[in-house]
């Protein structure tokens, strides 16, 4: 299977690589996981993420910037 968009939709992540594109640290990850924000797979002892589940969540967490003529209002 070939990756779709940037995150690949078809790949599993790993809570490290997570960690990495997010720039935060794994136990970040594992919270997210835990509190239901992030869905993952228990593979063994591990969790993978899915590049889809993880842009999902990326979309939902961000802002919407406003512009410097609506700020002025």
């Amino acid at each position: 299977m070939a990756d779709q968009g940037p995150l690949g939709d078809d790949r599993l992540w790993t809570v490290a690589e997570v960690a990495s594109h997010m720039r935060v640290s794994n136990m970040t990850v594992y919270r997210l996981i835990k509190a239901g924000e992030i869905p993952a797979i228990r593979v063994g002892k591990n969790y993978r993420i899915r590049g889809d589940a993880l842009a999902g969540y990326l979309e939902a967490s961000s802002t919407n910037p406003v512009s410097v003529n609506e700020a002025r209002g």
